[in-house]
């Protein structure tokens, strides 16, 4: 295998959950490739379908969940591997950073011993070699006096900490795959960016490809290579970093931009989107961005855009009128006023009256 040839290929993966009230359709067709050394960000808001999608990756999902497309790591298809075959693949081909690092730690054993024990599954060595590990991975991660942290347990660390703990037990085994899913939550900005420094550092160390999953387009600004925006269990728009945070082509993307704080821009307030996203449970057709969408017409309501290419190939976005996006600031899409029932003046004339 060549760098340039994809370590990770997802294709029109779709996951769903039978329920009383109806079929839940969590992931509708999500696609990527990722190669050796590449940052994916997927950003979107809760219910968008992010962390199943990394779940069914892992294999782990319940056995109630109905899945179908496929997941080829180095090749290898995922989707019908046993247990046997994922264990060897967890860890040490595809490794998870986990949101609440609390619940990802064992509260009785040392934080020494959980990464030490991470390294024996993989590796024929010796226990105390795997320990001597251990303090070298908590030195990598910037955990500092790496001795006496590899004693403590969970609870006498901080949050910050903990999820650092949890990057070292990721990094552990050198593994093609990190997904780090939402792995800022709850933290203060500072340590937020401490946090994306230890998951630069085990990508710089292990060489691996990385995912990295948020809901705060904030997070991944200057982390990731190429950006997907997931919004009702769909990817919406993809592209590079730079083409998804500079040329938006989704009214959704535009609306994320506009509720994060910049420096670089002078505003008074920030414009979010009105409304909620949408129940995923027994989808009406259209597309389910259109409650929500200022530029939506009644083609919106009854027929749901699939991806096409803008300007480049490799940017995509999921939108009848993603021509009429290009080029404007949130502002002039999305009023600071979430009650303000009437489109921005850029958009006159072009958005549903």
């Amino acid at each position: 295998m060549t760098s340039t040839d994809p370590v990770l290929e997802v294709e029109d993966l779709t996951v769903q959950f039978p329920t009383d009230d109806g079929l839940v359709q969590a992931v509708r067709g999500v696609s990527y490739q990722l190669r050796r050394g590449e940052v994916l960000g997927v950003v979107g808001e809760s219910g968008s379908g992010k962390s199943v999608t990394s779940m069914a990756i892992m294999g782990l999902l319940p056995k109630t969940a109905q899945i179908s497309g496929s997941v080829r790591f180095q090749g290898q298809e995922l989707l019908d591997a046993n247990d046997k075959r994922m264990s060897t693949v967890r860890g040490r081909g595809i490794s998870m950073v986990f949101q609440d690092p609390m619940t990802s730690l064992n509260p009785v054993y040392t934080v020494g011993d959980q990464i030490a024990e991470a390294i024996l599954a993989h590796n024929d060595i010796r226990k105390d070699a795997a320990r001597d590990q251990a303090v070298e991975l908590l030195e990598t991660v910037h955990i500092p006096n790496p001795k006496q942290r590899a004693k403590a347990y969970p609870h006498e660390l901080s949050g910050g900490m903990r999820q650092r703990i949890v990057i070292a037990i990721a990094m552990a085994n050198r593994p093609d795959v990190i997904i780090a899913d939402e792995p800022t939550t709850a933290l203060d900005v500072t340590v937020q960016a401490q946090i994306l420094e230890s998951l630069q550092i085990a990508q710089r160390e292990t060489g691996a490809a990385m995912i990295l999953i948020t809901h705060d387009l904030g997070v991944i600004a200057g982390q990731a290579d190429r950006v997907q925006v997931m919004y009702a269990g769909k990817v919406v728009e993809a592209g590079t970093a730079e083409e998804v945070f500079y040329t938006p082509r989704m009214p959704y993307t535009l609306g994320l931009l506009g509720s994060l704080p910049r420096l670089d821009v002078k505003a008074e307030r920030l414009n979010p989107i009105a409304g909620s996203p949408p129940s995923v449970v027994n989808m009406p057709p259209g597309c389910p961005f259109s409650p929500r969408c200022p530029l939506a017409e009644e083609v919106c309501d009854s027929e749901e855009p699939t991806l096409q290419p803008g300007s480049t190939p490799e940017h995509l976005a999921a939108c009848h009128f993603a021509y009429r996006v290009e080029g404007h600031e949130p502002g002039e899409l999305f009023h600071p006023r979430t009650d303000d029932p009437q489109p921005a003046a850029a958009f006159e004339g072009e958005a549903r009256s």
